[in-house]
């Protein structure tokens, strides 16, 4: 563990506690770049931990106090998502430079601080998201290549056991079971979009075809 610290944090609000996970990707050109962008005071952003693309974690705000990642957010009912989360920042160039899949020893190095957070707070499986998750409508971290499924076996948030096959006769409700699962459907094909990112990759358009709505109703199940 490399102590890196950031100035940009601050105290959580009373009587309220970690019980959120939030993985990001840091979007710029370099993991040095961001790094100064999460320490730098005029930025006003930070997170808990920056992990490299060889594994390399740096601590940037004690897990007692509120890092700045989320900003507008949104999950199962909750909005002030920075308050009752910890964030990670992965360092990967995003889609807007040149995104690309995880590196092993990033990966594991995420999986042993994920599950280290995990002993040390009670935070639902649930509550393990990604950033797009949380604000769907502005991003797309940590992107397609993120493995949730990985995670998930690891013992990092949720991921349905059994595939889902698509079929012409489903009539779920994408919205109810969306809101169930903690997204914000405000702008609904947004929510449907994010939850392909997360949980059916293989489709990122934001329109719930059958397949989709299979997805979502396993999701549901484990909730």
């Amino acid at each position: 563990m490399i102590e890196t610290p950031s100035p940009n944090f601050n105290d959580r609000p009373d009587g309220v506690f970690a019980d959120m996970l939030v993985f990001h990707y840091t979007g710029m050109a370099s993991g040095q770049a961001a790094l100064d962008r999460l320490c730098d005071p005029v930025a006003e952003v930070s997170a808990h931990y920056l992990i490299d693309e060889d594994g390399a974690v740096h601590r940037l705000v004690d897990e007692q106090y509120r890092a700045w990642h989320a900003g507008v957010a949104h999950w199962r009912g909750e909005t002030n998502i920075n308050d009752r989360s910890i964030g990670i920042e992965l360092v990967n160039p995003g889609h807007e430079f040149d995104y690309r899949a995880f590196p092993e020893p990033q990966v594991a190095a995420l999986k042993e601080l994920a599950l280290g957070i995990l002993a040390r707070h009670d935070i639902p499986a649930r509550n393990v998201v990604g950033h797009s998750d949380v604000a769907p409508a502005r991003k797309i971290d940590p992107g397609e290549l993120f493995d949730w499924v990985g995670m998930a076996q690891a013992g990092i948030g949720l991921w349905p056991a059994n595939e889902v096959a698509p079929s012409d006769d489903v009539d779920y409700d994408s919205g109810q079971m969306l809101t169930k699962i903690g997204y914000d459907i405000s702008d609904l094909p947004a929510a449907v979009t994010a939850f392909q990112r997360h949980f059916y990759a293989e489709r990122l358009d934001g329109i719930a075809d059958a397949a989709t709505l299979r997805r979502l109703a396993a999701v549901v199940a484990l909730i």
